[in-house]
């Protein structure tokens, strides 16, 4: 079984399979031809397949909420290797600090924002509804600057620690976040 099945099972996701990966954005196959020329002769060899394992970055994951501490951490760290995301593709970010457009990346890379708990996504998107209402639901960070920015309320990592059975409605918002992050 392999390690991302195995996060998966502990999330309460008996079966995953991905049909939105694009095998050319997985990976880049280079292919190179050498030739060897020796001092007096002009010899070339067959070609050479060069495999070249690169990933294109999708965007960028900004996690809103109480940083995780001992078993929330552990969650926490298992859903981004379930998520595939590298150090340089996520990064966390304390609900309460007054948002600075200069943070935004320059180049257009997309971002999606997910807000763990409902205090967190009421003072992010401005909205009064409890976290039942939030969820599901395709938010706007209430900032200037990053009215533009989509915002996902779901569970607080400690919450799913203490009800397992929620870790499925929390895999559903992390699918939406993925998708909404897709289709920027």
């Amino acid at each position: 079984m392999s390690t991302n099945s195995t996060f998966l099972k502990e999330m309460g996701i008996t079966e995953w399979t991905s049909r939105d990966v694009d095998p050319e954005q997985a990976h880049v196959v280079v292919a190179a031809e050498t030739e060897h020329h020796h001092a007096n002769q002009m010899e070339a060899t067959s070609p050479a397949a060069v495999e070249i394992h690169e990933r294109r970055s999708a965007g960028v994951w900004w996690f809103f909420g109480n940083k995780p501490q001992g078993d929330a951490e552990v969650l926490f760290q298992n859903t981004i290797r379930v998520l595939g995301l590298t150090p340089q593709e996520w990064s966390w970010k304390n609900p309460s600090e007054k948002f600075n457009p200069e943070h935004l990346p320059q180049d257009g890379t997309p971002i999606v924002a997910l807000a763990f708990g409902g205090s967190a996504a009421q003072r992010l998107s401005g909205e009064r509804d409890a976290l039942p209402e939030l969820r599901e639901t395709v938010l706007a960070i209430n900032a200037d600057g990053a009215e533009d920015l989509p915002l996902i309320a779901t569970f607080e990592l400690n919450q799913l620690i203490a009800r397992p059975q929620d870790k499925a409605l929390f895999w559903q918002d992390l699918l939406l976040a993925k998708s909404v992050l897709q289709n920027i």
